[in-house]
Formats: C-alpha cells, sequence, structure tokens
C-alpha cells in the first residue's frame, strides 16, 4: 500500500499537505498556563485559564479535523487557546494518531482513551465531573460523536455533559446527498477529497473511490435498512434548492463492498448507531456550513439526535464553508462568520 501511495504521489503529497498545515509555533499565552503530556500514551496538550476560579471549571477535549490525514497540536493552537479563555474552561487538545500509516480505528482509540483518562483525572485538573464535553471539528466532529456515543451507556465514566461536533462528517454510505451535489467543487473539501480521507482513513488507500463515490459500495438490503437514517427525504426542503437531481440506484459490487464495510460501524459512521445508543447521548450543539458538503450528514445527525429525544442546539452558518473554523486567525486573517461560528460554540459552553 505504501508503494501504491508512492506511486501516485500521495506520500508526498499528504508530507507535503502536513508541513503547509503545521501552524506556526506561538509564544507565551499571557492567560493560560499550556503544558504538553501524554493521557494513556496519546500526546495531548492542556490549555488551563491562570485566573482562579470560584469552583471546578469545565472541561473540553478537543479532537483536531484535518480528514484523519491532517492536523496537529500546532495547527490547532489558536481554537484551543480561545475556547480557553473565552470560555474559562479548562481545554485539553488530542494528537490522535494520523492516516493513512495508522488505520481506523486508532485515530478513534486515542481519542478514546485519552477521554477516559482525563474523566479519571479531573480533579487534579480543577475540573467538574458534570461538566466535560467532546468537541471536534470535521474529522473530529466524527471522532468527538463517536467517542460519545461510547461512553453514552458507560456508569464506570463520569456522564459526558454535551457533545459540540462542527461540521462532522458522520457517514459514507452516500457521496451524493444534496450537500454532495450543490458544494462538489467548494473548498476547503471537494466530493472526491471527502470520500479519499473516508477510504484512507479506513483501508490507508483510495483504491475504490469512483465506485465508493457512485454507491456501489453498498448492497442493497443494508441501503434500505440504512433509509430511514440516511436519505434526503430527511433533509428539509429549503436544502434542496440548489441544483440536487435524484440519482438513479448503481449496481452493487461485491468485491468493494468486501474491502469497505466497516463503513457501516458507528464507530466509522456515527449516523448509523441504533436508537438505543443515541437515545441516551448527552445534549448535543451541531454546527454546520450552507456551503460544505458535510452540510447534510449535520443536519441528519440533528434529526436523529431531536427523534430520540435529546436536546439540540443547532447553528447554521448561511455563509460558511468547510474549515472555516480552523482558518480563525490564520496567518492574520479571518473570515467574519468563522469567528461568528467559534463564538457560537463559546456561547454554547457557557450555557452549561
Amino acid at each position: 500500500q505504501g508503494r501504491i501511495l508512492e506511486k501516485t504521489g500521495l506520500c508526498s503529497q499528504i508530507t507535503f499537505g502536513r508541513y503547509v498545515r503545521q501552524g506556526r509555533k506561538l509564544g507565551l499565552d499571557p492567560k493560560l498556563f499550556i503544558q504538553d503530556l501524554q493521557f494513556n500514551e496519546v500526546p495531548v496538550r492542556v490549555y488551563q485559564p491562570k485566573a482562579t476560579s470560584d469552583g471546578p471549571r469545565r472541561g473540553i477535549l478537543f479532537f483536531h479535523g484535518g480528514g484523519w490525514v491532517f492536523g496537529s497540536l500546532d495547527t490547532y493552537e489558536k481554537v484551543c487557546r480561545y475556547l480557553s479563555r473565552e470560555s474559562d474552561s479548562v481545554v485539553v487538545s488530542v494528537q490522535y494518531r494520523l492516516a493513512p500509516e495508522h488505520k481506523y480505528p486508532a485515530a478513534y482509540e486515542d481519542c478514546l482513551n485519552a477521554t477516559q483518562h482525563f474523566l479519571q483525572h479531573l480533579e487534579h485538573y480543577g475540573v467538574d465531573p458534570a461538566r466535560v464535553i467532546v468537541c471536534g471539528d470535521s474529522a473530529g466532529g466524527n471522532l468527538a460523536a463517536a467517542v460519545s456515543q461510547t461512553l453514552a451507556g458507560r456508569s464506570d465514566f463520569p456522564r459526558l455533559r454535551a457533545q459540540i461536533l462542527i461540521y462532522p462528517g458522520l457517514q459514507a454510505l452516500d457521496f451524493n446527498l444534496p450537500s454532495y451535489q450543490q458544494n462538489r467543487g467548494v473548498p476547503l473539501l471537494f466530493r472526491e477529497r471527502a470520500a479519499f480521507f473516508a477510504l484512507l482513513y479506513l483501508n490507508g488507500d483510495a483504491l475504490h473511490m469512483r465506485e465508493v463515490l457512485e454507491g456501489s459500495h453498498i448492497p442493497p438490503d443494508l441501503r434500505l435498512k440504512y433509509r430511514k437514517w440516511v436519505s434526503p427525504d430527511n433533509i428539509p426542503e429549503e436544502f434542496k434548492v440548489r441544483g440536487v437531481k435524484p440519482l438513479g440506484p448503481t449496481d452493487f459490487i461485491a468485491e468493494v463492498y468486501e474491502t469497505v464495510k466497516r463503513f457501516c460501524e458507528p464507530n466509522l459512521c456515527p449516523l448509523l448507531a441504533e436508537d438505543s445508543v443515541v437515545h441516551q447521548l448527552p445534549e448535543s450543539f451541531i454546527l454546520t456550513c450552507e456551503y460544505d458538503v458535510l452540510r447534510d450528514d449535520g443536519l441528519l445527525y440533528k434529526k436523529r439526535l431531536e427523534d430520540n429525544g435529546v436536546r439540540v442546539t443547532w447553528y447554521h452558518l448561511e455563509d460558511g464553508f468547510h474549515g472555516i473554523i480552523s482558518l480563525y486567525d490564520y496567518c492574520g486573517f479571518s473570515f467574519p462568520s468563522g469567528k461568528r461560528g467559534l463564538d457560537s460554540v463559546v456561547n454554547f459552553l457557557k450555557s452549561l
């Protein structure tokens, strides 16, 4: 597989992409203690407000975006500092292992292990066990949703207070939902790239990208089973006014399904979790962007949560595109709607 990546130039592409995205080292922050630690052998960066507090603070586990392939503690340094300062919370940013070197479930397991370690040592960080939140953007939103589902039924850890999912990717069954059709060529995440990243995370290669994009990778009986959750019918009509066409069924290819059948696991595609899990989930915040292929993943999950009696705060950036939060104060420029999105997260945190 390494050879395939080399031949297609992917390895060098990924190395270059990581270099470009690595973020600059920032100086000290006058308002925060920042330290690099390991939680269950997973590298983390902990941000603690210096100001004295009346009581224990909120704790936030932050999982960064980047398609499970890119992103680091440094890339999200400004975002995590902002969240910690503005919401007066302890933030733990998690450096999970990246694909394609580390395939699924490595990233999920790292996020879960770091979260469990933190939940067992909250006192040490002055964190209130009743106010721990998981948060992530894009692939990090996927990981936050998966960790939240895993911990939902557990009585041996403090119950999570909330999950914050910022334009999360939550399914790999249907890359032709309305938002995928409408925003197929909108930066920063093209339709092809979304499938490419999902396959790199799953298998370490993107060999069957074309079939996955067409939908040939899911058997008709499973497609039918999941239709109640993954379907354009569950998306409000106002999101379908921009060029959407119903697509006919494609031929199922069994050998492709054999290589991607783990796409049906909720730890990889949280939108496919059973109702018995979904109804145990904590209060949720979902941010979606209009110009984002992943918009409908967020909308579909919002409906699932609400149908299961989970309280959802939804914030939609009408002028937003995928990745806009990670561009907050990036190389000195920032998008007003990205700042609005980040502030909506801070306001939600303050309400907990």
